[in-house]
């Protein structure tokens, strides 16, 4: 029972970081910050109903949707890492990494301290509140979930229209030069 959550990190993270990105593709940064909501809300409703199961089974297969969500919004939550800073998107990613390691100290105070029920609804409480302060973030240049609008260029990208500013990877720019001289000829 246990490897389940091993087995379930190969693939969650990469889903939920899959997802990140196909939903940017159809909405910008905005996708983004929907999908990491969605996952969060799904975590904390999963958590508190885990706290209160009583029955092996049913506890077992909702962590093991707890523990797919978890992941998903781990992934998802690297999906964003890369925009709130391109300059110093190691030093983020590590500030992202020591916020998950001081979640699990704190929830481990709070395991060894509370009756598990009551450290399991506060654990879903707080990835709750984690959920709605989704709504407040804003990143340069992209669209919040509640307010803003994507810059040009930013918007240009996730519709797929060229612009001048938008960055285009190097093989892109190979097939398109490619393309354009196919169809000159």
């Amino acid at each position: 029972v246990a490897s389940i959550f091993g087995w379930m990190n190969l693939f969650a993270r990469g889903l939920g970081g899959f997802t990140s990105d196909r939903l940017n593709k159809k909405m910008g940064m905005r996708g983004r910050i929907i999908w990491q909501t969605i996952c969060l809300c799904i975590e904390a409703v999963m958590v508190c109903i885990f706290s209160i199961t009583t029955n092996l089974g049913v506890a077992i297969f909702v962590l093991v949707i707890f523990s797919t969500f978890v992941q998903a919004a781990e992934g998802s939550t690297y999906g964003i890492v890369p925009y709130v800073n391109p300059a110093a998107t190691g030093s983020i990613a590590g500030i992202v990494g020591a916020g998950g390691n001081t979640g699990a100290v704190m929830f481990g105070l709070c395991f060894r301290q509370l009756d598990d029920k009551l450290a399991f609804q506060i654990m879903g409480y707080c990835i709750l509140g984690s959920a709605l302060l989704s709504f407040f973030i804003c990143i340069k240049g992209h669209r919040s979930l509640i307010s803003g609008t994507d810059s040009p260029g930013v918007e240009a990208a996730w519709k797929g229209q060229a612009a001048e500013n938008t960055l285009v990877p190097p093989e892109d720019k190979e097939y398109q030069k490619e393309k354009s001289e196919s169809e000159s000829e």
